[in-house]
């Protein structure tokens, strides 16, 4: 059975398809003869697509994309991701979720001093329930040299 955003994704991507063919089509038949009017919209209509879909990724993955920009500060020093980082409670449901949303396995457990971790793109996140729910720490390595 197909899922929901299975089926609005591929017609959403099916339409832009078939307008960028028609477009496509409508050019080469013309020759060269170009159609500002058709550009602007096309090129307006993209663009709204992109907003949206960075609106909605943003304002739900919120967690996800601060996780995010400490891996990518730590690989810009090092070329390589951090090996730990610590998070509060609500970073880590949203990271959690994501995992759900995108049906990617949650390798989580439990450590032996009883600190919860869970893997997220080679990065393990510590979570730190006494911090601010919003919390996420700086990244750094086992070895404990920050760069």
């Amino acid at each position: 059975m197909a899922q929901r955003r299975h089926l609005v994704g591929g017609g959403l991507m099916t339409g832009l398809v078939a307008l960028a063919l028609v477009a496509a089509g409508t050019t080469t038949a013309a020759q060269g003869d170009r159609d500002p009017q058709s550009a602007a919209a096309i090129n307006q209509l993209r663009q709204t697509v992109e907003r949206q879909f960075e609106e909605v990724y943003a304002g739900k993955w919120r967690g996800v994309s601060r996780v995010r920009q400490q891996q990518r500060m730590w690989m810009q020093a090092t070329r390589k991701y951090p090996d730990f980082l610590e998070i509060g409670l609500d970073v880590w449901d949203n990271v959690y979720d994501w995992h759900v949303a995108f049906q990617q396995p949650a390798n989580m457990s439990r450590l032996t001093d009883g600190r919860y971790v869970m893997t997220f793109t080679f990065t393990t996140l510590i979570l730190r329930p006494d911090q601010d729910p919003g919390f996420v720490g700086f990244a750094f390595d086992a070895d404990g040299r920050n760069p």
